[in-house]
């Protein structure tokens, strides 16, 4: 999309800014992993709390951090650079109405705040796995394995797709002759499994604290006209962060099993970007 005839101007400090540490994150990202092997969003991207690679430090790193490489589409360069075009095309003229230091400020809490929705989203997603986990590990028998191999278990990465072709070798070579030891095994490589299912949920990008500049736009400026790449119609900015808010919301509860993108983080950051607003507004700073 387009502002059309648009007065506005060029890179201001912070968006000059945080465009360029996240073009840096995306390099260093390829780097690493081309060079090394190395997956930086293991250890910088967004985890559960109740992962074991979960740091707080996430809250925040997570957001400088985009989709970089797939072994079916090769290097990928769209996810950061809708966020950085967004982030360039609305956040400037915020950054010029609020100045830079409360610019940041509401970045950051859009983006932390998108975190902790999604947080709180993915653990509905990953409590039934959670409690089919506890009910093996409290009933464990070669029937109840069988039922949550056919039926709950799901490899995510391929070094879980390790374990289990590990365990299951192991297991099938114990259960006839020394039973209980195949079952004491199942309960290890369970511990072992859910460690690995919590860990693989890993959140990257600035989608949420982006769109919580979208909804600021759209609250600053509601009639500032938008011109649509895709249809190619104008829309006011009002009804463009509206539509795209009910969008994200169709789409989070939907739920779709091939979508990888985190709705719900998107919602979390115009949720936290409309209270700040609001906030700032009871206290007396008007836009």
């Amino acid at each position: 999309m387009n502002f059309g005839a648009s007065p506005f101007g060029g890179l201001t400090t912070a968006v000059k800014n945080l465009i360029l540490i996240n073009v840096i994150f995306y390099v260093a990202s390829l780097v690493f992993y081309g060079t090394f092997g190395f997956a930086i969003e293991d250890y910088l991207g967004l985890h559960l709390p109740t992962a074991e690679a979960f740091n707080p430090f996430q809250l925040v790193t997570y957001m400088f951090l985009h989709a970089y490489f797939s072994p079916a589409e090769g290097i990928i360069f769209f996810h950061l650079f809708f966020n950085m075009f967004a982030l360039f095309m609305f956040g400037r003229m915020l950054e010029m109405v609020w100045g830079t230091k409360r610019f940041l400020i509401y970045y950051f809490v859009t983006g932390i705040g998108a975190a902790v929705v999604h947080i709180l989203a993915q653990y509905i997603e990953v409590m039934p796995m959670m409690d089919a986990i506890t009910h093996y590990l409290n009933n464990a028998s070669p029937e109840n394995l069988k039922a949550f191999l056919n039926e709950d278990i799901q490899i995510r990465s391929y070094e879980m797709k390790q374990q289990f072709n590990e365990f299951v070798q192991s297991y099938n070579q114990l259960i006839d002759n020394n039973p209980d030891k195949a079952i004491a095994l199942s309960k290890e490589y369970m511990v072992q499994y859910r460690n690995g299912y919590l860990n693989s949920f890993i959140t990257v990008g600035a989608s949420g604290a982006v769109f919580g500049i979208l909804l600021a736009f759209g609250m600053l400026f509601p009639n500032t006209q938008l011109m649509l790449l895709f249809p190619p119609i104008p829309i006011k900015a009002k009804y463009f962060v509206i539509i795209y808010g009910l969008i994200e919301l169709f789409m989070g509860i939907r739920n779709f099993s091939m979508d990888n993108v985190a709705h719900w983080a998107h919602l979390g950051g115009m949720l936290f970007g409309f209270i700040l607003i609001k906030y700032w507004k009871n206290r007396g700073i008007y836009y």
